[in-house]
Protein backbone atom coordinates (compact mmCIF):
# COMPACT_ATOMS: atom_id res chain seq x y z
CA UNK A 1 0.00 0.00 0.00
CA UNK A 2 1.82 3.15 -0.89
CA UNK A 3 0.95 6.86 0.34
CA UNK A 4 1.35 10.12 -0.72
CA UNK A 5 2.60 12.49 1.57
CA UNK A 6 3.81 15.08 0.89
CA UNK A 7 7.35 16.04 2.19
CA UNK A 8 7.69 19.31 4.54
CA UNK A 9 9.10 22.16 3.21
CA UNK A 10 10.11 24.10 6.40
CA UNK A 11 8.82 25.38 9.69
CA UNK A 12 5.05 26.17 9.69
CA UNK A 13 4.78 30.44 9.26
CA UNK A 14 2.77 30.98 12.44
CA UNK A 15 4.35 34.22 12.96
CA UNK A 16 3.06 35.78 9.84
CA UNK A 17 1.83 38.84 9.92
CA UNK A 18 -1.47 40.05 7.96
CA UNK A 19 -0.28 42.74 5.62
CA UNK A 20 -3.67 45.27 6.02
CA UNK A 21 -2.88 44.83 9.90
CA UNK A 22 0.63 46.05 9.10
CA UNK A 23 -1.10 49.18 7.01
CA UNK A 24 -3.33 50.27 10.07
CA UNK A 25 -1.37 49.62 12.77
CA UNK A 26 0.50 53.03 14.50
CA UNK A 27 3.36 53.37 17.38
CA UNK A 28 0.44 53.55 20.33
CA UNK A 29 2.87 56.66 22.10
CA UNK A 30 3.85 58.88 18.88
CA UNK A 31 1.36 57.45 16.57
CA UNK A 32 3.84 57.49 13.92
CA UNK A 33 4.10 54.97 11.23
CA UNK A 34 5.98 51.54 11.88
CA UNK A 35 8.54 49.40 9.60
CA UNK A 36 8.03 45.83 9.73
CA UNK A 37 11.32 43.43 10.51
CA UNK A 38 10.29 40.37 9.38
CA UNK A 39 13.86 38.29 10.21
CA UNK A 40 13.64 39.97 13.96
CA UNK A 41 9.40 39.79 14.01
CA UNK A 42 9.01 43.02 15.18
CA UNK A 43 7.18 46.39 14.65
CA UNK A 44 9.82 49.75 14.67
CA UNK A 45 9.02 52.94 16.00
CA UNK A 46 11.37 55.12 14.76
CA UNK A 47 10.26 58.15 16.42
CA UNK A 48 9.67 56.34 19.86
CA UNK A 49 12.80 54.09 19.66
CA UNK A 50 11.29 50.75 19.77
CA UNK A 51 10.73 47.75 18.95
CA UNK A 52 7.40 46.04 19.20
CA UNK A 53 7.51 42.44 19.25
CA UNK A 54 5.06 39.69 17.25
CA UNK A 55 4.14 36.64 19.12
CA UNK A 56 2.13 34.02 16.97
CA UNK A 57 1.58 36.71 14.20
CA UNK A 58 -0.10 39.06 16.64
CA UNK A 59 1.80 42.50 17.16
CA UNK A 60 2.38 43.27 20.74
CA UNK A 61 1.45 46.59 20.93
CA UNK A 62 2.50 47.72 24.40
CA UNK A 63 5.24 49.92 25.30
CA UNK A 64 6.15 48.34 28.80
CA UNK A 65 6.35 45.08 26.09
CA UNK A 66 8.57 46.48 23.70
CA UNK A 67 12.05 46.58 23.39
CA UNK A 68 14.46 50.24 23.56
CA UNK A 69 16.17 50.92 20.57
CA UNK A 70 19.25 53.39 20.56
CA UNK A 71 21.12 52.75 17.26
CA UNK A 72 18.60 53.56 14.46
CA UNK A 73 20.41 55.48 11.77
CA UNK A 74 18.43 58.66 10.90
CA UNK A 75 16.04 58.94 14.34
CA UNK A 76 16.10 61.87 16.29
CA UNK A 77 17.63 61.80 19.57
CA UNK A 78 15.63 61.73 22.43
CA UNK A 79 16.19 64.37 25.26
CA UNK A 80 14.67 65.59 28.49
CA UNK A 81 13.08 69.00 28.13
CA UNK A 82 13.19 69.73 32.00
Amino acid sequence: MEQNIAPAEGPPETSRVDPRLLEILVCPLTKTTLEYDAEKQELISRSARLAYPIRDGIPIMLPEEARKIDDIPGAPLLTDRT
